[in-house]
């Protein structure tokens, strides 16, 4: 951090507005993907000197730069390339992907650089065009679904609503869209966390945050637990009027209350259990709301039923859960249950993520490749009754045995994927030795889905679901989750050869439902 008796620190301290002056600022951005491609185009138009730091380079997004008059050094960043040195800068911005141990986050922490990520530089610059309320969405998992429903049922309610950050599209676009919005609902991963302030000049203070749950993720990035949960934590932190969070998730609800507040902000919390008050939870069937009505000690509202969302293909716990908590978000900027309900009659998941491929036989296929963790892994699993489970990949430094261990019943069989694959099926020896257990030892990308799903052909009976829920990211065979959720589609498809039915596999039913 910069000392704050420093000019350079004194400087940064007063940049909290799109009309302050930028100008001049000295800025290293490291990365050119979405993220640095915003901050460095941002930067520019406020008038910066920006010198963009980058390993791998997009030639359009390179040639935009000149012409917008952004500096560009392609290096590999394995060192502090000397051009930084000699540029001097007054800050660097980070894009989310650089460890925090990266030599370069390194120098400039002993040089006394101030380091932000795009959150921190698009929340000071948020006035450019009007200044929007911000929601903060995070967690282990279910993050973008949260924000999607979150952001349909604030639109559906009249307002100018923008699912951004982390769900693809950066927070700084928002800010600058020439329309304006009332609120932006933003996903935050533990990455951009990271560098957030929790006081002075550059924290946040949004209306409502959550987060969701939490889980062994990222450790390789964080390197520890305890690092990645306060992380999360920091989302809480001076929201102005309701912290969700997660009844089901201990962890969760101790950072609710240590979290420093604004005055009068509510502790909301979320679960598939019967809800207390000021609680959203499951009664007999119904999602209800007993946070925001008057009487909410005696009564409650309906928003939704279980056998409403069956045939929408949001009935799994996982996505019930979701369901629950961008519903508090939504009602804490006073959207009637009435409008949610009718929003999710439209929603729908995206692709890969717990969706049915086919149904042929009475097996039905799934893809929940979006599953890249165990936690994720878990949730969808617990979604099915009977399961041949596609598993594996990058396992990010988790250990995967609780996961394996806890599903052991469920199991009609087991195919593995990916470079990780001894650790797996280690495990599976150890905690489900009669589960069938099959491996898919290829060097060849191409061969990989279509192998997995031919041995689980093989295997799965009828009333079963062939479930993709790798716990493990992807970018050992394939692109990233969505191709593999691709090639797992191609591959069924050229399997069954157009033979999918309407016939329905079971699902287990929710707890307390």
């Amino acid at each position: 951090m910069t000392d704050a008796a420093s000019p350079a620190s004194d400087r940064l301290d007063s940049l909290t507005s799109w009309n302050a002056d930028w100008r001049g600022l000295r800025v290293v951005v490291m990365g050119l993907g979405v993220t640095g491609f915003a901050v460095a185009d941002t930067l520019t138009e406020l008038g910066a000197t920006v010198l963009v730091v980058a390993p791998e380079v997009d030639d359009d997004r390179a040639r935009i730069l000149e012409v917008i008059g952004a500096g560009l050094l392609r290096h590999p960043l394995d060192a502090v390339p000397d051009e930084v040195v000699d540029f001097a800068p007054e800050l660097l911005v980070a894009s989310p992907g650089f460890h925090p141990d990266h030599p370069v986050l390194t120098w400039a922490a002993d040089s006394s650089i101030a380091v932000w990520g795009d959150i921190e530089l698009a929340w000071r610059v948020r006035d450019k065009v009007n200044t929007a309320e911000w929601i903060l969405v995070t967690g282990t998992n279910g993050k973008t679904t949260t924000v999607q429903m979150a952001a349909t049922f604030l639109a559906a309610n009249g307002l100018r609503a923008a699912p951004c950050g982390n769900i693809g599209v950066p927070v700084l676009d928002a800010v600058r869209d020439p329309g304006g919005f009332d609120v932006l609902v933003v996903e935050l991963s533990s990455y951009q966390l990271h560098h957030l302030p929790t006081s002075g000049p550059g924290a946040l203070h949004p209306w409502a945050s959550t987060v969701l749950n939490i889980a062994d993720d990222h450790l390789d990035w964080h390197g520890s637990f305890e690092a990645y949960r306060d992380a999360k934590a920091t989302v809480y932190e001076n929201t102005k009027v309701a912290c969700v969070y997660n009844r089901a998730d201990e962890a969760t609800r101790r950072m609710v209350e240590d979290a420093e507040v604004e005055e009068g902000a509510r502790a909301i919390g979320f679960g598939l259990d019967v809800p207390g008050p000021s609680d959203f939870g499951v009664v007999e069937g119904i999602l209800c709301d007993r946070a925001f009505l008057d009487d909410r000690r005696s009564a409650a509202l309906e928003i939704i039923t279980l056998d409403e969302l069956e045939p929408r293909g949001l009935s799994a716990p996982h996505v019930v859960a979701n369901i629950l908590a961008a519903s508090a978000l939504a009602r804490s900027f006073g959207v009637p249950v009435g409008v949610i309900h009718d929003a999710l009659g439209s929603f729908r998941l995206d692709a890969h993520r717990i969706e049915t491929v086919a149904v042929s036989g009475g097996v039905r296929w799934v893809d929940d490749s979006k599953a890249t963790n165990p936690h994720a892994a878990e949730a969808s699993l617990r979604a099915f009754g009977t399961v041949v489970w596609i598993v594996g990949g990058l396992l990010k430094g988790v250990d995967a045995d609780a996961l394996v261990a806890a599903h052991v019943a469920r199991l009609r069989a087991a195919i593995v994927i990916g470079v990780d694959r001894a650790a797996l099926v280690a495990a599976f020896r150890r905690h489900a030795p009669e589960v069938p257990l099959f491996e898919v030892v290829t060097d060849d990308t191409e061969t990989v889905m279509p192998d997995a799903v031919a041995l689980a052909a093989a295997v799965a009976e009828e009333g079963d679901t062939v479930l993709l829920a790798p716990a493990a990211a992807s970018m050992d065979q394939f692109a990233d989750y969505g191709d593999r959720g691709r090639r797992f589609h191609d591959a069924v498809g050229s399997m069954l050869g157009g033979e999918a039915d309407g016939d329905t596999a079971p699902r287990e039913p929710l707890p307390g439902a």
